[in-house]
């Protein structure tokens, strides 16, 4: 399974942004997440959702970021709101707990 994370860019702070994640096989089956890696940082958890559809969220985009699924398209997606220039990092998808090979992500810039 290959994924491919778009939907990035650069947008003010405050504004908005909608991540996509099409993975090329079923995700039916498995929690997905996206994360996000400043630089010279760690790659962290932003949001995960499981295959029944609930929700978990870092404490610092609680509010702010929507994870949702469409198994049917094979797509994960990240709706952020209320963009802060700390949101700035490649954001990428994955299983949440068997995760394969990572895609290339999708970079995020929020000036200030």
């Amino acid at each position: 399974v290959q994924l491919q994370a778009s939907g990035g860019g650069l947008v003010q702070a405050g504004g908005s942004l909608r991540l996509s994640c099409v993975a090329s096989g079923s995700i039916i089956r498995y929690q997905w997440a996206w994360y996000r890696q400043a630089p010279g940082k760690q790659r962290e958890l932003v949001a995960d959702i499981t295959n029944g559809g609930s929700t978990n969220y870092a404490d610092y985009v609680k509010g702010r970021f929507t994870i949702s699924r469409d198994n049917a398209k094979n797509t994960v997606y990240l709706q952020m709101n209320s963009l802060k220039p700390e949101d700035t990092a490649v954001y990428y998808c994955n299983r949440k707990w068997t995760q394969i090979t990572w895609g290339q992500g999708t970079l995020v810039t929020v000036s200030s």
